[in-house]
């Protein structure tokens, strides 16, 4: 096996700086700020010595050819933020079983409901395998029901870490008492790792989708989740994707965002109901 060459150079130069902020904006429209250069560069860094590359100018150089079409989608996995954990952000799942899913089986049930809920930022898995184990709290296995989870994420190495479904056994030890047993698991005692039961990964679909390009469902979905993902975005940007969560969103279905988040600006169709819970107006 031929010994790829270290990377000798892993300086960032302003204007190579400049270039991978306009491409991964016009790639997946998220912004880089200069803030984020020290980031940025360690994880170009990693794809330099991937491609045996000798530095980070040598990339982006590459990045400017024909031949490196194959390479954006990997500089986005490079460049994305993938931070995440079971029931964060905890009270946008009380909600969800508290008073989103009671309603809807109330609606539902009698005439073979469909229930369609959306992690659109989906990361390593946590968020959706949390989503199901909540809906299969309230739930149950009834089969009056068409339930699903719809998964999605740019990133594709993530992706594949989350529909594996195989976690370190640890942190579901540091879970809450009392929701500790609503994510089920498969897994001896004292193992490192666990796997998420085929009872709740059997209710999510993963697929990549870039939220800046063409969208192929249909909806409508009763709940949507995108949180934690408009920090990454300009005001336009999320503007015209919070347009498109509300056409795809059922009437009197819900939005939940991130903690630190709110709306780009005032939408017509939706009503802020509680900790960044927006409800679609009717």
């Amino acid at each position: 096996m031929p010994v790829q060459p270290a990377v000798t150079d892993v300086t960032l130069t302003r204007d190579d700086m400049g270039f991978i902020a306009k491409l991964v904006y016009e790639q997946a429209g998220i912004v880089i700020r200069e803030h984020k250069e020290a980031m940025t560069r360690g994880r170009l860094a990693r794809r330099v010595k991937a491609l045996g590359l000798g530095s980070v100018a040598e990339y982006c150089a590459f990045l400017k050819t024909p031949a490196a079409q194959d390479e954006l989608p990997e500089l986005i996995n490079a460049v994305t933020t993938n931070h995440t954990a079971f029931f964060r952000e905890r009270h946008h799942f009380d909600h969800l079983r508290k008073d989103v899913l009671p309603k809807l089986v109330q609606e539902r049930s009698n005439r073979r409901g469909r229930i369609r809920i959306w992690s659109s930022a989906c990361s390593s898995g946590e968020e959706p395998y949390t989503i199901a184990a909540s809906c299969r709290d309230v739930l149950g296995s009834r089969s009056d029901l068409d339930f699903r989870i719809l998964a999605t994420d740019i990133d594709t190495d993530i992706l594949v870490r989350a529909e594996a479904g195989i976690y370190p056994a640890e942190l579901f030890e540091r879970l809450p008492p009392d929701v500790k047993p609503m994510l089920k698991f498969d897994g001896a005692p004292g193992r490192t790792e666990v796997r998420i039961s085929d009872d709740l990964r059997r209710l999510i679909a993963f697929k990549r989708l870039n939220l800046i390009e063409t969208w192929p469902m249909r909806g409508p979905f009763d709940v949507i989740f995108c949180r934690n993902v408009f920090i990454y975005f300009d005001t336009q940007t999320k503007a015209s994707i919070l347009d498109r969560f509300v056409a795809l969103l059922a009437p009197g279905g819900f939005l939940y965002l991130g903690h630190s988040e709110s709306l780009p600006q005032p939408h017509p169709q939706l009503r802020l109901i509680g900790r960044t819970i927006y409800e679609r107006i009717p």
